[in-house]
């Protein structure tokens, strides 16, 4: 990203044209950062509650004052028992300095509770380290050469702009492009051939393109043989799932999986040719189908896909879900777990915060949650089950402090707001999920106001509370060099603002995947040593379709189009472009309801319910609702979004969210 300044004010940002994966282009989030920048409720300094919690009354302090009483109280409740404070954080930004940097080391000097960061990509990530080893894949840049390319729980168009470049360049030579998606999204439009499988079957679809795979031989015996571990059990596994039973449960007809494991199969690669008949197939999966009670089972067993017919053999063949895994982030250095001294605190996942703020002292549990500071986060707005989220946070005994840029639904409920700088203001590095590149993220401006980085906050909280180590001390700069090391060369950062990782174009074509094994893991060990099938299979959702007469329709709640998450919400020109929150729903459901389009809607379950405008729509399918998110609750017509509705419960691995996976019933209102 290139920011223009004119007299110390910024007035333009745009893509960099230097940068092969941006090519000049931002999304149109992000092309209105100086928007968001110079926003007229920005807050710029600190504010201290006057009202009661949650009605977002504050009058202005100092940062002395602030800061003073804030150490003050956090003083006395570690001197109880430093567990009793929580932090609270995700990827309001996702650099690695001004996100944990100087953050965990402050904590972990504290002995505070730690965070369990799960509530976006955690199963899909554990399915990628137990299949392929870490969270890896082919280089994104390759899907430009594809002969075929699956769009699997991605609206690339919307929130993966960069992938999409390449892969109309692909159509645009000839590729065939599949969309696998319950809605009918931006990018399905866009596609051949678009499969609306109903949330939270992916897993049996994989394991029925597996079935089709095995009983047409659209296999590369040489690669199973040589370089994957446990070929026999899966493929026993696979041919249980015929695409009659896969259909049933995917809500699909068979002759769509038939269609897709026939394009899939003709892309089978073999020993001596690098591609198939057709040419290399590619697999770009998003974090969407993970968010389900089986999430992690079904990435693994999408991550296998191409293994069984040789993708990995040509670089533009394979499978990509994140590329973390390839940055040697040095975190140990970042975060300082040495200043834990040999403490172990407990670990409160943020998934299930609401149900936690609750919790009284118990020997399971640990003591009361009696102080929590939340940065880069929103967790009012968008963690699950939020009417326990808000009883949690509207305790008048829980010391709250947020660190934010706005009076956010979080920041309602809080003690104390700290002004925070904006990526345009600070230091930091970036790594990437979507391609190989380290970046840089220099500040352009200086700060507004009285606003302050993550990492000077904590380091005048650390000072405040007496923390004497050097590390406290640390500029941003020098933490800047330490996050990669010797892995990436700093001054080619400076230079220009990103630096490739020096990787293998085509990483898996003999196998060498980063597994005990060194094999793509079929069957995975170190699961069955926790007790867990050690071979992947199709989880059912634990608010399965169709299981409920009270609560019939599944919703999913994708991000709406010009929100990510819930930032850029409060931008004017964003929010006037999504309009207001919106239920998408097929024609069918809404007419055996008698709901007519444009009209007020009541969407409820046993957790809660939310009134919003309803959409009659070519994008949902019958039996499925789209509660597009994450809108803040103020703006809500009752104060609540679509997460008053989601639930608690943890995916099948990595302990992370089910939004997805969610029965309600909606009434015209």
């Amino acid at each position: 990203m290139l920011t223009t300044v004119e007299n110390g004010v910024a007035v333009k940002v745009q893509g960099n044209p230097n940068h092969p994966h941006t090519d000049g282009a931002l999304c149109a989030k992000v092309s209105r950062y100086t928007e968001r920048t110079y926003h007229p409720e920005r807050t710029l300094q600190p504010m201290k509650r006057v009202g009661t919690k949650g009605s977002g009354q504050f009058e202005p302090v100092s940062w002395d004052e602030a800061l003073g009483d804030i150490a003050n109280r956090l003083k006395a409740i570690a001197a109880q028992d430093p567990q009793a404070i929580q932090p609270y954080s995700y990827a309001g930004t996702m650099g690695l300095v001004q996100g944990e940097g100087m953050a965990g080391r402050f904590f972990n000097k504290l002995g505070a509770s730690m965070l369990e960061r799960t509530i976006c990509a955690s199963a899909g990530g554990a399915g990628l380290v137990h299949t392929l080893g870490a969270k890896v894949g082919m280089r994104v840049e390759f899907f430009a050469e594809a002969k075929l390319i699956i769009i699997w729980g991605s609206n690339s168009i919307t929130s993966n702009l960069h992938f999409w470049r390449y892969a109309n360049q692909a159509k645009r030579a000839g590729a065939k492009l599949i969309c696998i998606d319950p809605r009918k999204s931006e990018t399905a439009d866009k596609c051949h051939a678009h499969i609306a499988l109903l949330p939270g079957t992916d897993g049996a679809l994989a394991l029925s393109i597996m079935q089709q795979l095995v009983v047409n031989d659209r296999l590369d015996h040489d690669y199973l043989a040589r370089y994957t571990l446990g070929w026999a059990q899966l493929r026993e596994r696979a041919l249980q799932w015929p695409p009659e039973r896969a259909a049933a449960v995917c809500g699909i007809e068979a002759a769509q999986i038939e269609a897709l494991a026939r394009d899939y199969g003709a892309c089978a690669a073999s020993a001596s040719q690098s591609t198939g008949a057709q040419g290399p197939a590619a697999i770009r999966m998003n974090y969407g189908l993970q968010r389900v009670h089986g999430g992690g089972n079904a990435v693994r067993l999408i991550a296998m896909l191409p293994a069984l017919i040789g993708a990995w053999r040509h670089r533009a063949g394979g499978v990509l879900l994140s590329s973390s895994g390839a940055f040697a982030v040095q975190r140990a250095k970042l975060e300082r777990p040495d200043l834990l001294a040999g403490r172990t605190p407990r670990t409160i996942n943020m998934t299930t915060i609401g149900n936690d703020l609750l919790r009284p002292a118990s020997p399971e549990f640990g003591p009361k949650v009696a102080a929590l500071i939340v940065y880069n986060s929103n967790p009012v707005a968008i963690a699950p089950d939020s009417a326990k989220v808000v009883a949690g946070f509207a305790r008048e005994d829980l010391f709250t402090v947020v660190l934010e840029h706005f009076q956010t639904d979080t920041a309602d409920y809080a003690d104390y707001i700290l002004p925070a700088t904006t990526q345009l203001e600070h230091w930091d590095v970036h790594s990437s999920y979507g391609h190989t590149d380290a970046l840089l993220n220099r500040p352009a401006i200086a700060p507004l106001g009285q606003a302050k980085p993550n990492t000077q906050i904590f380091r005048e909280l650390a000072a405040r509370m007496g923390f004497d180590e050097p590390c406290f001390q640390d500029t941003d700069e020098a933490l800047c060099r330490l996050a990669y090391g010797d892995a990436v060369d700093f001054n080619a950062l400076l230079e220009k603002g990103f630096v490739t990782l020096p990787m293998s174009e085509a990483p898996f074509a003999q196998g060498n995947f980063p597994t005990p094994s060194g094999q793509c893991e079929f069957f995975s060990q170190r699961l069955a040593d926790r007790g867990l099938d050690g071979l992947p299979d199709h989880v059912p959702n634990h608010e399965a379709a169709h299981s409920s007469k009270a609560y019939p329709l599944a919703m999913i709640s994708p991000p709406a189009r010009n929100f990510l998450n819930s930032t850029f919400v409060n931008v004017t020109s964003l929010r006037n472009s999504e309009g207001e929150p919106l239920l998408e729903m097929h024609p069918v459901n809404a007419a055996a309801r008698q709901i007519q389009d444009g009209s007020t809607v009541r969407v409820f379950n046993a957790r809660g319910e939310h009134r919003c405008r309803v959409s009659l729509n070519h994008r949902a399918r019958v039996g499925v609702v789209h509660g597009l998110g994450v809108w803040w609750r103020k703006f809500g017509l009752d104060g609540t979004n679509v997460n008053q509705l989601t639930s608690q419960a943890l995916t099948d691995l990595g302990n992370g969210p089910t939004f997805y996976d969610c029965l309600v019933e909606v009434q015209a209102a």
